[in-house]
C-alpha cells in the first residue's frame, strides 16, 4: 500500500515556495533553510479546496437599511486549509470603531450596531488561500426620511380650483423620492385631508373645492423610508367665492297700449220715479286714462250737487238724487284723452208716484 501511494504524492499538485516571514517562524522548515547565507524557503501545505465565496441571493442586489438599524451580514465561503478573509469599505480599510468582523472556518460576519448614512457604500470581502483569491461585493444603502419640500406657493385660484407649485427637498434621505403627498384643510374644521399620493410633479391643480370655504395646502416628500417629518404650508389661503350670477333679460319690443276712448258698455234708457234715487252706468276703455264729462241735454252737470259722478276701473256711474219731473231728458257720458273722444247717450223719464185708491162698494 505504501508503494502505491508514492506515485500519487509525486503526481500531486506542485508545492509553492515563499520566503519565510516572522509569522512563519513556528511552521516546519526544510533542510534547505538551515544552509547559511541562503534565503529561507518554506514548503506550503497542499491545497485541498480552492477558495470560493457563496454570496446569498438577498445580497446580490443593494442591501437597504434604515438609519439606526442593525447591519448583520453572514457570508459563507469555502477553502482548505482555512483561508484568510478581509473586508474593505469603498476600497479602504474598515473603521474598527463602527464595524466589527468575525471570521470563522466557513463564514465571515460583518456587524454594524447602529447604521448611519456614512456607512453606505460598497463592501468587498476577499478570501485568500495561497496564491488564489475569491472576492465578493455587497452594496449597502442606509436611508432615512427625506427633508420637506423647500417651499410651496399658491399660484392661482379660479372657480372651485387652486393651482400649487413647490420645490424639491434639498435632502432626499439618501434614496430616490417616490413622490409627494398633497393635503388640504379648510379653515372651518382645520382637519387635513389627503388629495394626492405619490405625485411625481412639483405642481398640481386641486379641484372640487367647496364654494364659500377657504383652504390651506401642504406637501410632504416621500421615499422608501416614509414621509418627511414636516411639510411647508401655503402662506396664502385659497378663498373659493361664489360666482356672481348675472341674469340677462331678453329685450322685448315695447308695445304701445295707447288708444282713443271706446265705450264697451253703453248707457241704457231708464224710467225714474219721483223722489227715488236713480243711477246710470257705462264702461269705457282708453289709454291714457280719459277725462269723463257728464251732460244733460248737452249741458255740463259736473258742478251740480244734485248729481254725483264716479269713475273706477273704467266703470262710469252717475247718481241722480231724488229726481223730479224736471230731471228727465237726454243724458250723455263723454270720454276725452289726447288720442280722441267718444260719447254715449240715454233717455231718462221721470214719472210721478203711484196713488192707491180704495173703492168701497155699498
Amino acid at each position: 500500500m505504501e508503494a502505491a501511494t508514492a506515485p500519487e504524492v509525486a503526481l500531486g499538485p506542485p508545492l509553492k515556495m515563499k520566503e519565510a516571514s516572522p509569522v512563519d517562524a513556528d511552521k516546519p522548515q526544510t533542510s534547505l533553510q538551515q544552509e547559511a547565507g541562503s534565503p529561507i524557503p518554506q514548503l506550503l501545505a497542499p491545497l485541498e479546496e480552492e477558495p470560493k465565496i457563496w454570496l446569498p441571493r438577498a445580497l446580490r442586489q443593494t442591501y437597504i437599511r434604515k438609519v439606526g438599524d442593525t447591519v448583520n451580514l453572514l457570508i459563507p465561503f469555502q477553502g482548505k486549509p482555512k483561508p484568510q478573509a478581509t473586508w474593505t469599505h469603498n476600497s479602504c480599510a474598515l473603521d474598527a470603531s463602527r464595524v466589527s468582523v468575525r471570521n470563522g472556518e466557513r463564514d465571515s460576519i460583518l456587524f454594524i450596531r447602529e447604521a448611519r448614512r456614512a456607512d453606505s457604500g460598497r463592501y468587498q470581502l476577499s478570501v485568500q488561500l495561497g496564491g488564489l483569491e475569491a472576492t465578493a461585493t455587497v452594496d449597502i444603502l442606509v436611508i432615512e426620511r427625506p427633508g420637506p419640500p423647500q417651499s410651496i406657493k399658491l399660484v392661482d385660484v379660479w372657480g372651485s380650483n387652486a393651482a400649487l407649485e413647490w420645490t424639491p427637498p434639498q435632502d432626499t434621505g439618501n434614496a430616490t423620492l417616490l413622490g409627494y403627498m398633497v393635503q388640504k384643510a379648510d379653515t372651518k374644521s382645520g382637519l387635513w385631508f389627503t388629495v394626492l399620493e405619490r405625485y411625481h410633479r412639483t405642481n398640481c391643480i386641486i379641484s372640487n373645492l367647496i364654494v364659500g370655504n377657504s383652504y390651506a395646502f401642504r406637501v410632504f416628500a416621500e421615499n422608501e423610508c416614509g414621509l418627511s417629518e414636516t411639510a411647508p404650508v401655503t402662506a396664502d389661503l385659497a378663498h373659493i367665492q361664489k360666482a356672481a350670477t348675472v341674469y340677462k333679460t331678453k329685450r322685448f319690443a315695447q308695445r304701445d297700449f295707447s288708444e282713443a276712448p271706446k265705450f264697451t258698455q253703453p248707457l241704457a234708457d231708464c224710467t225714474a220715479v219721483t223722489g227715488y234715487d236713480t243711477q246710470l252706468f257705462c264702461c269705457v276703455r282708453a289709454a291714457p286714462k280719459p277725462k269723463i264729462i257728464w251732460l244733460k241735454n248737452k249741458m255740463d252737470i259736473q258742478s251740480n250737487p244734485k248729481y254725483r259722478a264716479l269713475t273706477q276701473l273704467g266703470i262710469c256711474s252717475l247718481e241722480i238724487r231724488k229726481p223730479g219731473p224736471s230731471d228727465g231728458g237726454i243724458y250723455t257720458c263723454k270720454a276725452v284723452n289726447p288720442l280722441g273722444e267718444a260719447s254715449v247717450d240715454c233717455r231718462v223719464d221721470v214719472i210721478g208716484p203711484f196713488i192707491t185708491v180704495n173703492i168701497r162698494m155699498y
